[in-house]
């Protein structure tokens, strides 16, 4: 039985984890858990999660998944949060993420002078935690496995299944759900989509990166000080 856990927090994506669910749902002899701090409620997007599992009580898990969102910020600030990521981390066959929640895993200490994959709008911050931010959909360095913005989950959790179970197994899944994307528009990176399109959103999440620089650089600094603690 593989056992894969996604740990969620207030502000979650709920794309980044319910597209991946879905996936690894459909894969058999898998136990698939949606984890909390204290079982806690969880909101995102306007829809509520509830009923989930106390992240503090998990001890193990064969993949860990962290999914991103508008509260990774939070997450990375949250110490219980980041102790479970670490200690499932430290059990896990594979540590893995979508979006901005490797941004999650590199405040826990987990992507140093790894490759690691971010949505496109944050992934330069990756390098703050001494991470190699790497523009790919999805990206595998040694047992890490990282997905682009929100719906590349989808993708990198076919590229996992086929770890898990093989290509076939992934093939199947992937046709019994009929994801075979043809978006009407070529405008889901910024190096497809329209100038006028890209400038404007670039200009409406510039406030957010400020905001989201300064949380990375507490959070690099915070693990730093973890790392390398003062002498007594």
């Amino acid at each position: 039985m593989t056992t894969i856990v996604f740990p969620v927090y207030p502000g979650v994506t709920h794309l980044d984890f319910t597209g991946p669910h879905q996936f690894f749902s459909r894969l058999p002899e898998t136990h698939v858990i949606v984890a909390s701090v204290g079982a806690a409620d969880v909101p995102a997007d306007g829809l509520v999660f509830s009923a989930l599992a106390n992240l503090e009580t998990i001890d193990r898990c064969d993949v860990l998944c962290v999914p991103g969102g508008g509260g990774c910020v939070n997450a990375m600030e949250n110490a219980a949060f980041l102790t479970g990521v670490r200690r499932l981390a430290s059990t896990a066959r594979w540590i893995t993420s979508v979006c901005t929640g490797s941004l999650i895993l590199g405040a826990a200490g987990l992507l140093r002078g790894r490759r690691a994959a971010c949505h496109w709008a944050w992934r330069e911050l990756l390098s703050s935690f001494g991470a190699i931010p790497d523009a790919a959909r999805v990206v595998r360095d040694g047992n890490i496995v990282t997905g682009g913005g929100v719906t590349a989950g989808i993708d990198f959790a076919l590229a996992l299944i086929e770890e898990l179970a093989g290509a076939e197994a992934a093939q199947t899944i992937q046709l019994n759900l009929e994801y075979a994307p043809e978006p009407p528009f070529d405008a889901g990176s910024p190096e497809t989509a329209p100038r006028r399109v890209r400038e404007a959103l670039v200009a409406k999440l510039a406030p957010l990166m400020k905001e989201r620089r300064a949380a990375v650089e507490r959070a690099a600094e915070a693990l730093r000080r973890a790392e390398h603690p003062a002498p007594p």
